[in-house]
């Protein structure tokens, strides 16, 4: 995905009150000759390319995330806007830092060197936004019901975007066109469950029938079911996240420039969890920031 698809993309998701404030807090060696707040939304419409250096520009992440992350003061912005900003000063956050804390299990943290492999994750405008659009869309979680086949008897079955497991109930139940969406949101839950629920994620025990359900849902070969299956849920919805993720890019009919990413963070899903781990702790559970309702256990 190329930095003005990126930036047209970015305008897609803001609103005109979003521009007009990135617009006022941009410092003047963000904007071109003769822009400005008085400006209004236009001239960033028509060049979106602009968008993400003002996502990254010092005087935009006090406006929106406020002194230091503690977000007073910070001026009205859109859910999308705040996990954007919040992207983009991690990675500036990340050109400095010579380590960060890793998670190895329920509020446990040991430093972590490998801030090189975080760095070259965010490096990417498209995998920058591909985290506040993952963010953004767990702002509004969806559910419901739907019917399926058992034995010859039509039974009905519940599904929430934030269960994995009754999820994956819906790959049994949508026709074979659309399973590759299917996969991408369990991706998806998998990758936010564990980016910004990591706790959780770790303490919540799936048991052996429903982490086999998972495993059978990600296509697992024979030779690393069980062994996967008796993981501990925070390695297996990694590694489960990527497969589907993969499974997602390989029964796609149409590869789009979006479907291009989501097979890029497959093979770095690790890197986009930690990320999202470090975004977590830094911006979304801070006071007054727009963070996210505990799942339901």
């Amino acid at each position: 995905m190329d930095s003005g698809l990126v930036g047209s993309e970015y305008a897609g998701h803001l609103t005109d009150a979003d521009i007009r404030l990135l617009a006022g807090a941009a410092g003047r060696g963000s904007l071109p000759d003769g822009a400005g707040e008085d400006a209004g939304p236009g001239w960033l419409r028509r060049d979106p390319s602009l968008l993400p250096a003002l996502l990254s520009d010092p005087g935009v992440a006090r406006a929106v995330l406020g002194s230091d992350g503690d977000q007073v003061d910070t001026a009205p912005a859109s859910p999308f806007l705040v996990f954007a900003v919040a992207v983009h000063q991690a990675a500036t956050e990340l050109e400095v830092a010579g380590y960060l804390p890793e998670r190895t299990g329920p509020r446990q943290r040991v430093p972590l060197f490998d801030v090189p492999t975080l760095r070259d994750f965010l490096g990417s405008p498209a995998r920058r936004l591909f985290l506040a659009e993952l963010l953004a869309s767990f702002t509004r979680v969806s559910s419901g019901r739907y019917r399926v086949q058992v034995r010859g008897q039509t039974r009905t079955r519940r599904y929430s975007e934030l269960d994995p497991v009754r999820l994956a109930g819906l790959l049994d139940a949508v026709p074979e066109s659309e399973r590759p969406g299917v996969y991408r949101r369990l991706g998806d839950v998998s990758l936010f469950l564990t980016g910004v629920f990591p706790d959780y994620a770790a303490g919540r025990a799936l048991g052996l029938v429903n982490a086999a359900r998972l495993v059978r849902a990600a296509q697992v070969p024979a030779n690393e079911a069980e062994r996967l299956a008796t993981a501990p849920s925070l390695e297996l919805l990694e590694q489960l996240g990527a497969r589907w993720y993969r499974a997602a890019w390989d029964l796609a009919p149409v590869r789009t420039a979006r479907l291009t990413v989501v097979a890029d963070v497959a093979s770095r899903f690790r890197q986009a969890r930690r990320v999202l781990n470090h975004i977590t702790d830094r911006y979304l559970f801070a006071p007054g920031s727009p963070g996210f309702l505990q799942p339901d256990q």
